[in-house]
């Protein structure tokens, strides 16, 4: 099954190797048929603290870290991350 990728900006980055990320999307309202905007936000695993605030990211879905912590970040400000996979060997 395929790991669902999401696109969303990092609000905190105050915690060791988690950052939160807030993620917008827009879904048509049902009756009236007006665009809402909806937001949530993910704690995301960030190996190397390289994030910081405001910077744009895509967090994929991965197997739960913590409580919460069930992302890891792929992708920072456009550029790939060197992380490496969990199925690659060496």
């Amino acid at each position: 099954m395929p790991r669902r990728v999401l696109s969303g900006r990092v609000t905190s980055d105050k915690m060791d190797k988690t950052i939160t990320v807030l993620v917008d999307r827009r879904i048509m309202h049902p009756l009236y048929k007006k665009f809402i905007r909806r937001s949530k936000k993910y704690a995301a695993h960030d190996e190397a603290n390289t994030c910081k605030t405001g910077d744009l990211v895509r967090i994929e879905e991965c197997r739960p870290m913590s409580k919460r912590k069930t992302w890891l970040v792929i992708e920072r400000n456009g550029q790939r991350l060197n992380e490496p996979s969990e199925g690659a060997s060496a």
